[in-house]
């Protein structure tokens, strides 16, 4: 299954000034959220992210933050447990209807579910606040893609440790350059020449 921009929101999580020093590879890691995040806004694709304990570890990049729709602070080390999963996942619209419209024990139900159910995640530390809030996502249906290169803990043990247990939860893992052809799909598409400038 690929990966599809219309029914995807991208996740970051915790790229803290205070915690980004001590995150193996963390310039490589910010590197790639940055793509990751620019690239969505190209697309439209919506971009969410969480700060730990922002009073302790600081905000997020500056330019990360700037990307987001919101920026959820938070306690918990997943985010679902503050609100995240409200924010990837509004409450359905009744649908609306005339005079005409069938009365409503007669009418079918919808759907239920989110209008984006899939969340490119990505963040710091891996083996804590993203692995657990990845969890919880795949718990609550969502299809979650891990984006391993824009990831990071302070020791790669920890990282890899995490990158196993959340694929064997489901979840699937991807690359910040496998996330943005696939949002692409095409050499055709209008912004190719945009992604491909992020990439280079």
């Amino acid at each position: 299954m690929l990966l599809d921009a219309e029914e995807s929101q991208l996740v970051l999580v915790d790229y803290q000034e205070r915690l980004m020093p001590v995150i193996h590879d963390g310039a490589a890691v910010l590197a790639n959220a940055r793509r990751l995040a620019q690239a969505a806004q190209l697309l439209d694709v919506p971009v969410w992210g969480t700060e730990q304990n922002p009073s302790r570890l600081g905000p997020n990049d500056a330019q990360l933050r700037a990307l987001c729709r919101q920026t959820l602070s938070k306690m918990h080390f997943s985010a679902t447990e503050e609100g995240l999963g409200e924010w990837l996942n509004p409450p359905q619209r009744a649908q609306g209807g005339n005079a005409r419209s069938l009365p409503k024990h007669l009418q079918k139900p919808q759907p239920q579910g989110p209008a984006r159910p899939g969340i490119v995640i990505a963040g710091c530390e891996t083996h804590v606040c993203l692995l657990q809030t990845a969890l919880q996502l795949v718990e609550d249906e969502f299809d979650v893609w891990v984006v391993t290169d824009a990831c990071g803990s302070r020791t790669e043990r920890n990282r890899d440790a995490a990158f196993d247990r959340l694929a064997g939860a489901g979840a699937e893992l991807v690359t910040t350059e496998m996330v943005l052809f696939e949002w692409l799909r095409s050499c055709e598409h209008p912004d190719f020449k945009d992604i491909l400038q992020l990439i280079k």
